[in-house]
């Protein structure tokens, strides 16, 4: 299923809904997007809160994927770095795609699209995101062309007795 993707879209009460949503059913079927299942929307809003509120203050940028029928599909939210000597490369977070379109190409199709956004940004020479360990996601966004650059064992508590390692991935983007 193509994907439609928006750069920088309007934030009203129904993306705002519809990403609520959609988290909630990526962090339900084991997404690694800062939550673990069983979550809610109301679990979910406090953090989706900040993110729009990074984006009105212009500290991030929002990316969206629509289906056909207009439904959000895939979401990742692009932070700029703030300090003066990391402001040539972006911060990729809260990367999602709706768990009944895993496997059909729409993830990579996502990270192609958070690549050419990057491109088009000032300044912005490459991109970091971090993943959870243990869930193959390394490996996923290694195919997409990001190489691994750090990793710190056992950073990421899950639930007691089940650490996974904070793995961070570049991408350049010359």
């Amino acid at each position: 299923m193509a994907l439609t993707f928006t750069f920088d879209p309007v934030v009203g009460p129904a993306l705002v809904e519809e990403f609520a949503e959609l988290w909630t059913e990526v962090s339900n079927a084991g997404g690694s997007v800062g939550f673990v299942p069983p979550v809610t929307p109301e679990d979910v809003r406090p953090d989706l809160d900040k993110h729009l509120a990074a984006a009105a203050d212009g500290r991030s940028r929002l990316l969206v994927g629509r289906d056909p029928a207009g439904r959000l599909r895939a979401t990742a939210v692009i932070a700029l770095n703030e300090h003066r000597l990391q402001k040539h490369w972006v911060w990729v977070y809260t990367v999602m795609v709706d768990p009944a379109l895993q496997g059909r190409g729409a993830g990579r199709a996502l990270m192609e699209a958070v690549a050419d956004a990057a491109r088009t940004m000032e300044g912005i020479e490459a991109i970091r995101l971090g993943c959870r360990g243990g869930t193959g996601l390394e490996r996923f966004y290694e195919s997409c062309g990001y190489k691994e650059v750090g990793r710190v064992p056992a950073a990421i508590r899950v639930a007691p007795g089940d650490d996974r390692d904070d793995i961070t991935l570049l991408l350049p983007l010359g």
